[in-house]
């Protein structure tokens, strides 16, 4: 099935191609973000064990929120990433941290590499999507709380610019619409640069 939905922002990144964002397609993107989120290297992510059709349930429900989104990331028309956001205040994470207006909390998930190791690749994915959540979306704070013990998204997030936080425990949440184990979770914060503040 060929996604329908049309990108909230396309740029060129010189020296890497075109980055869009687009919004995910529960029914159309499931099997890939699928096969994504069940590869051992995906383990922290949580969803290890889920079926596709489970996949694309969860993310009908992200659909349905207004403060939870989650959007592929394209690079020259292929799909290379899954990131997520929500509005920190309306999140488990509220209760861990004191929330400032203008936080939004990030996850990524970057696809499986398809050739070599490509220095400045990651960067690159999350400096287009900072600057989309800066300019469209009035952030003024990213907020990332990886697995504890991720220690590879940390680094990556901390090469990104983000300062290292406090380790917490997000609690669980046990709801008839969605279930989410506790999880022990370090968290970074980025304070959004000053020239993503002001009106391009």
């Amino acid at each position: 099935m060929i996604p329908t939905r049309r990108p909230v922002s396309s740029h060129l990144v010189e020296g890497f191609g075109t980055v869009t964002i687009t919004p995910v397609d529960p029914a159309a993107d499931s099997a890939l973000i699928h096969s994504w989120v069940t590869e051992e290297r995906a383990r922290f992510w949580g969803m290890g064990g889920a079926s596709r059709e489970l996949v694309q349930e969860i993310y009908e429900d992200v659909d349905r929120r207004t403060t939870h989104h989650a959007f592929m990331i394209g690079r020259d028309g292929e799909q290379v990433a899954l990131f997520q956001t929500y509005e920190c205040a309306e999140d488990r994470v509220s209760e861990c941290y004191e929330v400032r207006p203008g936080d939004v909390g990030v996850h990524l998930l970057l696809g499986p590499s398809t050739g070599a190791a490509e220095h400045g690749f990651t960067a690159s994915l999350v400096s287009a999507f900072l600057t989309y959540l800066v300019r469209d979306h009035a952030a003024r704070r990213i907020v990332a709380e990886p697995d504890a013990r991720n220690t590879k998204a940390i680094a990556r997030l901390e090469r990104s610019g983000f300062t290292l936080g406090p380790e917490v425990e997000l609690p669980e949440i046990d709801l008839p619409e969605v279930y989410l184990p506790a999880k022990q979770a370090r968290l970074l914060f980025l304070t959004a640069p000053e020239p993503l503040l002001e009106t391009p």
